[in-house]
């Protein structure tokens, strides 16, 4: 199963992480429309991931809420009928909610850094590192380059956050 180390943060200076990010990026930016509807489900969270002009991915993720670097295991597939899928699990699941966002990727080595306007929160402009983890790559390993990161990109402990956005967007976190 494919994992990953990832932060989430609250972006005080927008700007300045944009001009580190492409300045240290080896891909970038790519702009991308998000529309992630989420599941009720027992066990981590599921969610149907619509990207403007891409195949649809049906996202399972395990990791918890904690502010720093989270370890996550996660399954992707490709949906190619959202809108029925979206409509039989919403009928078997139920629906917890969706999250709309504008993403900004780029990408450092093996690390995704998305700046991200999610259009149902006011509070701002957020980012996430998912350091894609390589095969026999311990968790530490992860951490250190998310760390690592963080300091290049001047984000500090303090603008983290620990939940999802879609916990935010329903005054969970």
């Amino acid at each position: 199963m494919p994992s990953n180390v990832e932060i989430k943060a609250h972006l005080k200076d927008l700007a300045g992480v944009c001009k580190i990010a492409e300045q240290i990026c080896t891909e970038g930016p790519t702009i991308l429309q998000q529309e992630d509807t989420f599941f009720t489900v027992d066990k981590g969270r599921l969610k149907l991931r619509k990207i403007e002009g891409k195949t649809a991915q049906l996202i399972f993720y395990d990791r918890p809420d904690q502010t720093g670097p989270k370890f996550s295991d996660y399954n992707i597939t490709e949906v190619a009928n959202p809108d029925s899928l979206k409509e039989t699990l919403g009928k078997c699941l139920g629906i917890k909610g969706e999250v709309k966002k504008t993403r900004t990727l780029y990408m450092v080595g093996q690390t995704r850094v998305h700046i991200d306007k999610v259009h149902n929160l006011n509070d701002g402009d957020f980012m996430e590192l998912e350091v894609v983890m390589k095969e026999g790559q311990t968790v530490d390993e992860g951490q250190s380059i998310a760390d690592d990161l963080m300091n290049k990109l001047g984000i500090s402990k303090s603008d983290l956050i620990s939940g999802a956005y879609i916990d935010m967007i329903l005054g969970k976190s």
